[in-house]
């Protein structure tokens, strides 16, 4: 057996079609054999890392250990896996990796891809913690992550992204991560009301409680959390958690919000830079309002399966200019198609070569952006 970041390497990171059962045998293998924390499942198409972060980030302040496993990261596989305060280290993984590959056996193991093997390893990591929180992949019903029983499913902002594999229209997106739920349910600050009306009735049907934060959410904790220095869609991200914690009855101190990290998300690296891993329109309406008034230059590049030119459309009137940053992924936009775009929208464009310091900037597109950036960025 290899060691557990060399395993993991080999196996590949997207499959043209996905075995929905697959995941499900496999975790019956270990389901007798760990331990199951209370857990807190997290599905949407926009803010389900900085819901957890908070969520995680607040419970450990409250004195209670807790794992957060979310994906994808920026620079390091440990960043997915965060225990107690940071992230996962070597040790903690690799006897993980023994573990599991020992409980699933060699065939099992080698048939897992890599984000459901991934999950199956983070729930050895977390079975010694109070908590765990586990925020969906790309999914829902179908996720990895959703093989585990949940006390609460936080349902974050659902919009258009994945569709080749959730659907074509917001109704049936929806509905594959809204199947995900059980017992009890909270919808999100920014849920639209097409979402909430089919999530009142896949609720009514699972008979599951159903919670909306925008009706449980203080104005007054809204506007303490905005004291602390967040603004825009991280405002409604961490109210929405601030209920789900209320719900769950977990104590927490708003105050401890100030050592809150949530790197990548929406940012500050510098006064003039800013980094977000976003890179859907839902999430691009959101960063174009977080700017508001501001021109900023866009560091940018996507995937080919993304809706780049509706984003750099939504984003037009915030951006002086846009400068393309090479990502290393076979999935890449080709690079011709997107300048092609940017031409058709009038924006200019050139490559990215280094920050001019009398410039705002902003990072943005995916993960691959903001990682490609960090290893170029030289202060």
């Amino acid at each position: 057996m290899s060691p557990f970041l060399e395993y993991l390497n080999a196996k590949p990171l997207c499959y043209k079609a996905i075995d929905y059962t697959r995941i499900h045998e496999a975790y019956g293998l270990i389901e007798s054999h760990i331990k199951h924390p209370k857990t807190l499942h997290i599905v949407g198409t926009n803010g389900k890392g900085t819901t957890g972060r908070t969520l995680a980030h607040l419970i450990f302040q409250s004195g209670q250990s807790v794992m957060h496993y979310s994906s994808p990261h920026i620079v390091h596989f440990h960043e997915r896996i965060w225990l107690n305060g940071g992230d996962s280290e070597d040790e903690i993984l690799e006897k993980a990796h023994q573990k599991l590959y020992g409980l699933l056996g060699s065939s099992m193991s080698d048939q897992l891809s890599y984000f459901e093997y991934s999950t199956l390893l983070a729930l050895i990591v977390g079975e010694s913690c109070d908590w765990i929180v586990l925020e969906a992949g790309l999914g829902g019903e179908f996720d990895a992550t959703n093989v585990a029983p949940k006390l609460l499913s936080i349902i974050t902002p659902i919009g258009l992204d994945h569709q080749d594999f959730l659907g074509e229209s917001i109704e049936a997106i929806a509905t594959t991560k809204l199947n995900s739920i059980d017992k009890q349910a909270l919808l999100a600050i920014g849920t639209p009301k097409k979402v909430k009306t089919l999530a009142q009735k896949i609720a009514t049907h699972k008979k599951a409680k159903l919670y909306d934060a925008l009706e449980l959410s203080s104005p007054l904790q809204q506007k303490k959390i905005r004291a602390l220095g967040f603004k825009g869609y991280l405002v409604d991200n961490i109210a929405t958690a601030l209920v789900a914690l209320d719900i769950l009855h977990i104590p927490y101190d708003i105050q401890s919000l100030k050592t809150l990290q949530l790197f990548g998300r929406f940012y500050p690296l510098t006064p003039r830079i800013t980094l977000d891993v976003g890179h859907n329109p839902l999430s691009a309406t959101q960063v174009a309002k977080n700017l508001r008034e501001k021109k900023i230059v866009l560091i940018y590049n996507t995937l080919e399966d993304k809706a780049y030119p509706e984003i750099l459309s939504i984003l037009k009137k915030s951006i002086h200019w846009v400068e393309i940053i090479p990502i290393s992924t076979p999935r890449a936009v080709k690079e011709e198609l997107l300048q092609a775009t940017l031409e058709n929208l009038k924006i200019p464009y050139r490559t990215f070569e280094a920050i001019d310091p009398t410039q705002e900037y902003l990072v943005y597109g995916s993960f691959y952006t903001v990682e490609s950036f960090l290893h170029r960025y030289n202060p």
